[in-house]
């Protein structure tokens, strides 16, 4: 699957799509392929504040429980509570099914993520191939 060239990512497998200084983040499809089948998702509330590379939440598979890092520091402004009922959006779109929207702390942490070809990249060295 190509990576969308308009996100950024972490080495931790998430996203992030930003506009007008709020992130949108969800998992990214190498991440939910690992993961196999998504049955659960452990999400901040509205208002609560997120750290950059600090753990938010997590998300549950039939294989594993996997903590979910943000890509940036700011304050929760969404919820994704689809995700409650149907948490295999994930698996089906993991690059439409998002997870939370941040309002951004600081902007400049998007800078220092992984554009998509060096995100390819990574998991590349990650996966030996």
């Amino acid at each position: 699957m190509a990576y969308p060239a308009n996100f950024r990512y972490t080495r931790e497998h998430e996203w992030i799509s930003v506009e007008g200084g709020v992130g949108t983040i969800g998992i990214t499809d190498y991440a939910q392929g690992s993961l196999g089948d998504i049955v659960y998702v452990d999400v901040p509330k509205v208002g609560d504040t997120v750290a950059a590379n600090a753990v938010f939440g997590s998300v549950e598979s039939v294989k594993a429980v996997s903590d979910l890092y943000s890509p940036v520091t700011g304050t929760v402004t969404a919820v994704n509570t689809e995700l409650e009922k149907a948490p295999d959006q994930i698996n089906e779109k993991p690059h439409e099914a998002w997870i939370i929207k941040v309002q951004l702390g600081n902007a400049a942490e998007v800078d220092g993520l992984l554009d998509a070809a060096a995100y390819e990249a990574f998991i590349a060295e990650e996966t030996g191939n």
